[in-house]
């Protein structure tokens, strides 16, 4: 076992650095004296910033969306379509969405995707609050932003029946050629994909 280079603090500094995802032991070794070393300048005010995060970020009770208040900045945006709600798998995936600038629409996030392995099942997952708020009688389209993995689609499948009785269009994102992408370097699922729902040109 590699014996403690610090201080208990500075460990266990290290340590929680290394449980971020893109973080192993040694990026968490110099990204923990990176801040030591930048005290003032990054430490303190991460050291604030993680405090006031801890006391004041909540899940907004309307989309699931994380925000210092509730409902969140989104929900309270009356410049958002009222009558398209995009449903995503998590927080990661509407800031991605809202990155992109592509959809004025409203959020649902699901909190995770249907899986066997996983032992995700449909109650363990934001499906009611998302009935509801497809039932309101100006909601015209679902849009399913889930990822084109099989427990993705298989969630997808599965919200589809869950409001096959509502009035509404459900869609999905396409699959296919990323803008940009050479079909040489192209996976054959997404070469069959985006030949299945090839459009008009």
């Amino acid at each position: 076992m590699p014996q403690a280079v610090a201080g208990p603090e500075i460990e266990r500094l290290i340590q929680l650095l290394a449980r971020m995802p893109g973080l192993g032991p040694r990026s968490a070794r110099r990204a923990a004296l990176q801040l030591i070393k930048k005290r003032e300048t990054l430490l303190a005010p991460l050291a604030e910033a993680m405090r006031v995060a801890v006391e004041r970020i909540v899940v907004c009770r309307e989309c699931g969306n994380v925000d210092t208040c509730d409902p969140c900045t989104i929900c309270r945006d009356h410049g958002r379509d009222p009558s398209m709600l995009v449903v995503v798998e998590d927080v990661s995936d509407l800031w991605a969405l809202e990155r992109s600038g592509a959809v004025t629409a409203r959020y649902h996030v699901l909190g995770g995707v249907l899986s066997a392995l996983d032992g995700v099942r449909p109650e363990n997952l934001n499906l009611a609050r998302l009935v509801e708020r497809a039932s309101v009688p100006e909601m015209k389209e679902i849009i399913l932003a889930l990822n084109a993995t099989v427990d993705g689609q298989t969630t997808a499948h599965y919200v589809t029946e869950l409001l096959a009785h509502l009035p509404v269009k459900v869609t999905r994102l396409a699959h296919g050629v990323p803008v940009g992408g050479e079909l040489d370097y192209l996976d054959e699922g997404t070469l069959s994909a985006a030949i299945r729902q090839r459009t008009a040109f």
